[in-house]
């Protein structure tokens, strides 16, 4: 197991996934601190998904598998509010938590072991021609996927389809965070193909 890193997080009723974006609404005089920090040391923070708790007030208790969130840009809205656009980066997992005085959350959390690419089985080709359909409509935040040159080799990744699916896809938080724990690039394009399979009706 790596040795432990510290993290601020920023427990949400929302599951951040590797390599997806996220906008962010930021008020609370904890989450501005955690914004100038992670800004003055040019680091990411983490997010997970609340178990108990509210995103507002006490700290909340988070789940213990969570992404780091990049900052990509920022502004603000018409009422003056710190907006943040961010993405999805490394996933990890988190030992245990702290408190700070500000009432921030402080995790002690271990990198998961994330390989490089990994190619898609047989089973799961389907799986690819989906997501690649699904892109085509909603571009957004993967133009470069568009059906006016689609990038194969990260089509042919199990573990970016599967990522791109669970953004996509019309899943539970609880859904989200099964995959979040899931190490298999494979297995989670099995979880998926299940649910997909569940969701269909049945012939009438």
């Amino acid at each position: 197991m790596p040795s432990n890193e510290s993290l601020l997080l920023f427990p949400l009723h929302t599951v951040l996934l590797p390599g997806a974006p996220l906008g962010l609404r930021v008020f609370e005089r904890r989450y501005l601190d955690l914004v100038a920090e992670c800004g003055r040391a040019s680091k990411g923070f983490g997010i997970c998904l609340i178990l108990e708790g509210e995103e507002v007030g006490a700290p909340a208790r988070p789940a213990a598998y969570g992404v780091e969130a990049v900052i990509e840009d920022f502004g603000s809205d018409r009422n003056g509010l710190l907006t943040l656009q961010v993405r999805g980066q490394r996933r990890f997992r988190v030992s245990r938590t702290r408190i700070r005085d500000n009432g921030l959350l402080v995790g002690d959390v271990a990198w998961c072991d994330d390989a490089g690419e990994t190619p898609l089985q047989p089973q799961h080709a389907a799986m690819a021609t989906l997501l690649r359909e699904l892109l085509e409509r909603v571009g957004g935040a993967h133009p470069d996927l568009g059906h006016a040159g689609a990038n194969l080799r990260q089509l042919e990744d199990a573990s970016w389809v599967g990522w791109r699916l669970a953004e996509l896809l019309p899943l539970s938080d609880e859904q989200r965070l099964a995959l979040l724990q899931e190490d298999d690039p494979h297995r989670r394009l099995d979880l998926l193909l299940g649910w997909m399979d569940e969701e269909e009706p049945d012939d009438a």
